[in-house]
Parts: structure tokens; sequence; C-alpha cells
């Protein structure tokens, strides 16, 4: 199945912020035709009457008593920290 016509891979590309080769390109423009075809299939089935839910089992108790613990000490948590400064882990700027 080819990708559908108004899918722009390289819109999709930027907005997860990688690099494409024109191979990749038609590889994943593919793909994700394929994907958008399931849903389109998807959107065809009557649902009517059936309530939206987040699982398909009653999910009940999922959450613990939030109690206070005492946490790592500052040494063991910076202990594999790659780089750290002011007992903080130092990471590369990701924000433009």
């Amino acid at each position: 199945m080819s990708a559908p016509a108004d899918l722009n891979i390289d819109h999709v590309a930027n907005l997860a912020r990688i690099a494409l080769t024109p191979e990749e390109k038609a590889k994943f423009a593919r793909q994700l035709g394929e994907v958008l075809h399931h849903i389109e299939q998807l959107r065809k089935v009557d649902v009517t009457g059936v309530e939206p839910t987040a699982h398909a089992f009653p999910v009940y108790n999922v959450w613990g008593e939030d109690v206070a613990r005492p946490g790592l000490a500052v040494e063991a948590a910076l202990q594999n920290a790659p780089a750290q400064r002011d007992n903080m882990i130092v990471v590369p700027k990701v924000v433009e």
C-alpha cells in the first residue's frame, strides 16, 4: 500500500526532530500510510451504544497509599550521573 497523497512525511519528521534519507522517507511514508489505512477501517465499525473506556476491564485500587518515605541520599542519587553540579545532574540543553 502506498502513502496517502496528503501525507507530508517531511513535516512529520520535522515534528519528531529526525533527519530522514530519501529511502527512509519512502519506507516510513508507506508504513504510516498502512497505519492510517487501518485507522480508517476502524472508523467504519459501528460503536453505537458502546461506552468509551480507558481499559478493557474495570480497574480498581490501582493506587497505593500516598505515604511519605525517605528517598535516596544525594550522594547515592548522583553516584552514576555522568556530570553533576551543585548536587544536580547536568544534562544537555534540549529546548531551542
